[in-house]
């Protein structure tokens, strides 16, 4: 293959890429309006989840500091609608060349790639900030009172459940690699450690700045990771 032919390849697929890029754009946007209008009630069942088990009130401290964070929730409910387009178009993106009856691991793909962003997400909700209510409260005392703001609450739950739904991605990622040859089985399970490492990297990238959320992060990361190997080590 030439030069000329390299950079018309590349050009190519930069075009590709800026089209799938502008696609998704878009339908984020079209959708956004609709979810800002169901924010604010989704934020009510949000924080009822998150304080249901603890004496706590949350606070606001300043007059636009509610509709902020309905903003912010909006953003994050119209990236978990879209999610499914989204990841059909990654992957018909990464994986263009496909016969049509290898394109219905595509579809499998982005059906399992939403279910798990959406388990990832209702995981964090239901289990993992609970926890972490919980484990602030445990340092309140008779002289020490725990008083949350809203948007501190709220920012952590919007980026914890961000983060779990991607985390939550590793199994499938690790099953298509083994399965289509880009990384030998043996080659992954034989270095767990550094698998081990990786995750509380990112972990510690995409938590806040605390031992408790990493951890709480990566140690269900991990155990996908396993389940993930598991099952392509079956079939």
């Amino acid at each position: 293959m030439t030069n000329q032919d390299n950079d018309e390849s590349l050009i190519a697929h930069l075009e590709a890429l800026r089209e799938t890029i502008l696609k998704c754009l878009l339908v984020l946007g079209l959708v956004f309006p609709f979810m800002l209008f169901a924010s604010p009630k989704v934020l009510e069942w949000l924080t009822g989840i998150i304080i249901s088990d603890s004496n706590i009130s949350l606070n606001y401290f300043s007059p636009a500091e509610v509709f902020l964070i309905q903003i912010k929730t909006a953003a994050v409910l119209d990236l978990v609608v879209c999610f499914p387009y989204i990841a059909k178009k990654i992957w018909d993106f990464i994986l263009p060349a496909l016969y049509e009856n290898e394109r219905k691991f595509i579809k499998t793909t982005v059906l399992t790639s939403s279910f798990l962003f959406v388990l990832g997400v209702l995981f964090c909700i239901f289990f993992i900030l609970p926890l972490i209510i919980k484990f602030g409260m445990s340092f309140s005392s008779s002289n020490i009172k725990a008083v949350f703001g809203i948007s501190n609450i709220i920012n952590l739950s919007l980026w914890m459940s961000i983060s779990f739904g991607l985390m939550f991605q590793l199994p499938l990622i690790t099953y298509s690699l083994i399965k289509s040859d880009i990384i030998p089985y043996d080659s992954i399970s034989d270095k767990r450690s550094y698998v081990i490492v990786g995750i509380l990297i990112i972990a510690g990238i995409l938590t806040p700045p605390d031992v408790v959320s990493q951890i709480l992060l990566a140690l269900p990361t991990y155990m996908l990771f396993e389940i993930g190997l598991f099952f392509a080590r079956r079939k």
